[in-house]
């Protein structure tokens, strides 16, 4: 299999891919799913319960955590990691997709991103080259070029300006990255929509730019899942193979399994966590939401054939109990039952995608979660 000195590919089968990703602080199962912990914590969980969930690499936020509590201020006590406790890799998001998320806070311009925080008000810079100098502050062991994302559906228009924009910031950002410490890591991020020559044009350009490894950015967005795996079939084949290929802010377990057959490595998703303080199980039933009342006297628990304990050993009836009655521990409980079954999944992902057995394994988990009380997307 093709290698790069940070990233070795050990498998595949069609376009799926399995390998492992070199990073300073320790390698990376590939696929592999980040949790999210945006402001260097993750939700309802303790960092130990996402460690051993299996969990290899987390993410962090340029964008939220130089507003608070400040990026020198973290350099200073040691990086994200000594800081938040977690010591293994961790990449940090630039910011790019608060440039959409946050629109009525923020103007874009040629030189950069200027926010009103939504903290306090206070007005903030953030450039190609700021995003960079947070990440390595931070101390961060992927760091992402700044992109600006662009909400679907949209303009064929503003989605292409958006992504000129981004191809010109990816070339500053990764002038920026020539001080970065050995062994950090810098990923350009392909844009363009859901225009097929936009992406074709963006990844194109990231190649000839040259990064470590490329995302694809910008979907996920509000676009159906059939437009979402287009795309990355117009992206992925451009993308060298001997770099790995990251998924930006997906997703659900199918959206995980079919850009997987596609050749995708990495995905980072708030999903699990956010489903779980919601009051939503996911297991390989498919997903189960214990607000329904029909679970209020069910004594099984969600799957007594998992190796999680809480999946395993608590009563539906007592998870519901929990939901209803607004319990902190409702929260904690399903939030860890989720970040469990995603690195299940990613670990039988890649069990299959080396045994070669992985066109059968996705028709089998595909099926599967056909058990589950609401739409799996």
């Amino acid at each position: 299999m093709t290698s790069s000195n940070h990233f070795e590919l050990l498998g595949g089968e069609g376009l799926a891919r399995t390998g492992i990703l070199t990073t300073p602080h320790g390698p990376v199962r590939t696929p592999a799913f980040m949790p999210v912990g945006t402001a260097g914590a993750m939700k309802s969980l303790h960092w130990r319960e996402v460690r051993d969930a299996g969990t290899d690499i987390v993410l962090g936020n340029t964008y939220h955590l130089m507003l608070r509590p400040g990026a020198e201020r973290i350099a200073a006590l040691g990086g994200l990691q000594k800081f938040t406790g977690w010591n293994g890799p961790m990449l940090t998001d630039s910011g790019g997709f608060q440039v959409m998320s946050l629109s009525q806070l923020r103007k874009v311009s040629e030189s950069a991103v200027r926010f009103r925080s939504h903290i306090d008000g206070v007005s903030v810079e953030l450039s190609p080259e700021r995003a960079i100098e947070v990440q390595l502050l931070l101390g961060s062991d992927i760091a992402m070029q700044l992109d600006e994302c662009v909400r679907l559906p949209a303009e064929r228009g503003d989605i292409e300006r958006a992504m000129q924009l981004s191809l010109r910031w990816a070339e500053r950002s990764k002038r920026a990255f020539e001080a970065a410490p050995p062994g950090t890591l810098l990923f350009g991020i392909a844009q363009g929509g859901d225009v097929p020559e936009l992406r074709q044009a963006s990844a194109r350009g990231l190649v000839e730019i040259g990064f470590d490894g490329y995302a694809i950015g910008g979907l996920a967005v509000g676009e159906p899942q059939a437009v979402m795996l287009t795309m990355i079939e117009e992206t992925a084949p451009i993308l060298p193979e001997g770099r790995p290929r990251y998924l930006m802010g997906v997703g659900t377990p199918e959206d995980m399994l079919e850009a997987v057959a596609r050749g995708v490595d990495m995905f980072d998703c708030v999903l699990p966590t956010r489903n779980g303080r919601h009051g939503v199980a996911f297991t390989r039933f498919g997903p189960v939401n214990l607000r329904n009342a029909r679970h209020a006297d069910d004594p099984r628990p969600l799957d007594e054939e998992s190796k999680w304990p809480s999946t395993r050993d608590c009563a539906r009836a007592y998870l519901h109990h929990l939901v209803k009655s607004g319990e902190t521990l409702g929260a904690m409980l399903l939030s860890e039952v989720n970040i469990a079954y995603y690195q299940r999944l990613m670990h039988d992902i890649r069990d299959a995608i080396a045994q070669r057995t992985f066109s059968g394994f996705r028709q089998r988990t595909l099926a599967g979660w056909a058990g589950g009380d609401i739409a799996p997307r």
